[in-house]
């Protein structure tokens, strides 16, 4: 009997330690890592971020945006941010190409960098890493969204993006879902190859959808029409603007 009943325990106190790690993880895929920590009075009341500068490589080295931006600019500014170097010259030289074909978007890489640092602390959530190649590993996968505490959205690629056949997942560094990342695909990095797993074409897709949906995000009605796009909560919104504007004050230092 007192054996019955400790294993009885042991098996409550299992349940429970597996509810949390599924809690956890929910939590850390839906709820936006809101910002910095002692951001200033400034970067806490502002209503949008404005496309902070990065200089231009004189002559890239090869294909793909990553090339873009100037490698001492890359190296500087990710260690005056914290973000990593190669997600760095994945948003920096999106938003410099995106600078040359549409420069009426205005889209900043403080932006691009806000959205990677609360999506997947850019590429690196879970313990994972973006290669040289820009590539995720391991692959970046989000829960279910199968309508438990989170949006409920039917599977809309049998599984060919998210791996999952039943419902969609948001994928990559960016976490776009399937649909979106179907309706923007491209190949930032050059490889000849289209991947929402590859830092380079998942924020050049996440660029394009931005400036869509705000058109012009050099000022704050277009900013924050986009930046609501990608998510719809005002947590999400402000943790958006909190990160991108304090990334470009460290850059500016």
């Amino acid at each position: 009997m007192t054996m019955t009943i400790f294993r009885r325990v042991l098996i409550a106190v299992g349940a429970v330690v597996v509810a949390a790690i599924v809690v956890i993880m929910i939590v850390v895929f839906i709820s936006p890592h809101v910002g910095p920590q002692g951001t200033s009075s400034d970067v806490e009341s502002a209503a949008y971020s404005a496309a902070a500068p990065v200089d231009h490589a004189a002559t890239p080295t090869a294909a793909g945006v990553s090339h873009l931006p100037d490698p001492d600019w890359v190296r500087s500014v990710a260690a005056k941010t914290g973000i990593p170097a190669r997600a760095l010259a994945a948003y920096a030289g999106v938003a410099i190409d995106i600078q040359n074909a549409n420069p009426a978007c205005g889209i900043g890489w403080n932006t691009l960098a806000a959205i990677g640092e609360i999506e997947s602390r850019h590429g690196t959530i879970f313990g994972g890493s973006i290669g040289a190649d820009g590539t995720a590993s391991p692959p970046i996968f989000g829960v279910a969204l199968d309508g438990v505490a989170v949006a409920s959205i039917p599977d809309s690629d049998g599984g060919a993006i998210d791996g999952d056949a039943t419902v969609d997942r948001a994928v990559g560094p960016m976490q776009m879902i399937p649909a979106s990342w179907k309706n923007w695909h491209i190949d930032a990095s050059g490889d000849g190859v289209e991947s929402a797993q590859n830092i380079d074409d998942e924020t050049m897709a996440a660029g394009h959808y931005l400036c869509r949906a705000g058109q012009n995000l050099s000022g704050a009605e277009g900013w924050r029409k986009a930046v609501l796009a990608y998510n719809g909560s005002g947590q999400y919104l402000q943790g958006v603007i909190r990160w991108s504007n304090d990334y470009a004050d460290k850059a500016a230092d």
